[in-house]
């Protein structure tokens, strides 16, 4: 029968090998992230939607309420996520590799 130690030693290992496999892999999306063929900032939706073509989903515009709150449309492709802000692209991110990735932890506020 493995002694206790053998049995905590073993327990050790693979706690931290988990993270580590974990940090591992969100850093390679991260990487894929940067090379990614994304539409660029500053491309209209019409240059977007040409080059893409349409999006699988367009959801409900956000904003808007005041004037210093432009308008920010978010339209989803099967990769990606493209923002805008009012007809100009503001960013564009990867979508989850599957819907139970877990990103980086939230920085607390203090």
């Amino acid at each position: 029968m493995p002694s206790r130690s053998v049995f905590l030693a073993a327990s050790l290992a693979l706690a931290f090998a988990l993270p580590a496999q974990a940090d591992r892999l969100l850093i390679e999306r991260v990487q894929a992230g940067e090379t990614a063929n994304l539409p660029a900032r500053g491309q209209s939706m019409a240059q977007v939607e040409a080059r893409f073509g349409a999006p699988q989903q367009k959801l409900e515009p956000r904003g808007g309420q005041r004037a210093a709150w432009p308008v920010i449309h978010r339209w989803v492709y099967a990769d990606f996520t493209v923002y805008f802000e009012r007809d100009r692209v503001i960013n564009a991110v990867l979508n989850r590799a599957s819907p139970t990735e877990i990103g980086p932890a939230p920085v607390p506020r203090s």
